[in-house]
């Protein structure tokens, strides 16, 4: 799906023509909530979710705050294992992610980049894949995702924010991007973590106790080198991907075209092959996100350029203050 673009500007018509659908799918996702008695698993779950639908950069996110975990001091011994629902994927599972076997048809792009760090879970019900992770051995769930499913406790949850985006226009969908009331999601959440430049004032709208996490996404020093001075046709399909667009050009690419699909978008060769004919004619290189990669033809990986982004934490002991309330018994007493 392709977020309409009314949802990123000042309430419009079309907004408030959906607003009665909007009401009814905010009273679903309420009452849902409302009549869930959340599973507590006997090991902790940190959530990274968001408020919005889309990529608002929860898969970085996961990645860095397992990397967190893995330096924490009382983190260290304590094996993490991911969780995700495995979007755009057909296995509904519990089913532990191998990258020898199984594909972005199988499994869902984000669950192969997770499984690259740390053992992953896809499950469409998450309570049976937290316990699934758990009788593997797994000493702390990180979910991706997952912040509005109620079925699973959750020791921690932060929810990310895109500083460029926001909130959108503040309606619940499909008048918005909302998947719930900001008021009742930020009450559930531990910590806010923005992401990038606050360019549409996120900080300022959030409760004065809520922890807020400044971070970045910050290319991979290999994959950004291979970029600067050359001419790139860009194409991505995520949330976002102006953004991915963007980013080439700061890295001193020079920016021939672009293509942008729609989120979790499974490319065919047919339509590779038009863009490789694109870039041939302009005398440059196609470049895709390690994401987007992971949903390329097998026949055609090699004839396209990644580029690989990483978190960088603005302040990362903030972080560990958050971890220190699942990963050390003794913080508090």
């Amino acid at each position: 799906m392709k977020a309409p673009d009314f949802w990123y500007r000042p309430p419009s018509l079309a907004a408030a023509a959906l607003g009665p659908a909007a009401w009814l799918f905010g009273l679903a996702g309420a009452w849902r909530r409302a009549g869930t008695t959340p599973w507590r698993a006997a090991i902790p779950v940190v959530c990274i979710g968001n408020l919005v639908a889309g990529g608002q950069g929860k898969t970085p996110v996961a990645l860095a705050v397992a990397e967190a975990v893995a330096r924490h001091r009382a983190g260290s011994g304590r094996p993490v294992h991911f969780l995700s629902r495995g979007y755009g994927g057909r296995e509904a599972g519990p089913l532990r992610v191998d990258a020898q076997r199984h594909d972005a048809a199988a499994v869902g792009d984000e669950p192969l980049l997770l499984a690259a760090r740390a053992p992953t879970w896809v499950s469409a019900d998450r309570v049976a894949g937290a316990r699934a992770a758990a009788a593997a051995g797994a000493g702390l769930v990180i979910m991706d995702d997952g912040f509005q499913n109620p079925g699973l406790a959750k020791a921690l949850s932060l929810i990310v924010v895109d500083g460029a985006t926001g909130f959108g226009n503040g309606r619940l969908i499909p008048a918005g991007p909302l998947r719930e009331p900001v008021a009742a999601g930020l009450a559930r959440a531990d910590a806010v973590v923005v992401l990038g430049a606050d360019r549409t004032g996120v900080e300022a709208g959030l409760p004065v106790a809520l922890p807020v996490l400044h971070a970045r996404l910050e290319p991979e020093p290999a994959s950004a080198a291979a970029l600067n001075g050359r001419r790139v046709l860009a194409f991505a399909g995520i949330g976002r991907p102006a953004k991915f667009f963007e980013s080439c050009a700061e890295l001193g690419a020079e920016v021939v075209g672009t293509a942008a699909f729609p989120d979790h978008h499974p490319y065919r060769l047919d339509q590779i092959m038009a863009l490789a004919e694109r870039a041939r004619g302009q005398a440059a290189v196609l470049v895709t996100t390690a994401k987007d990669a992971l949903r390329l033809p097998e026949a055609v990986r090699t004839m396209v350029d990644v580029l690989a982004v990483r978190v960088v934490w603005h302040r990362p002991e903030r972080l560990d203050l958050l971890l220190d309330r699942v990963l050390d018994p003794c913080h508090g007493q």
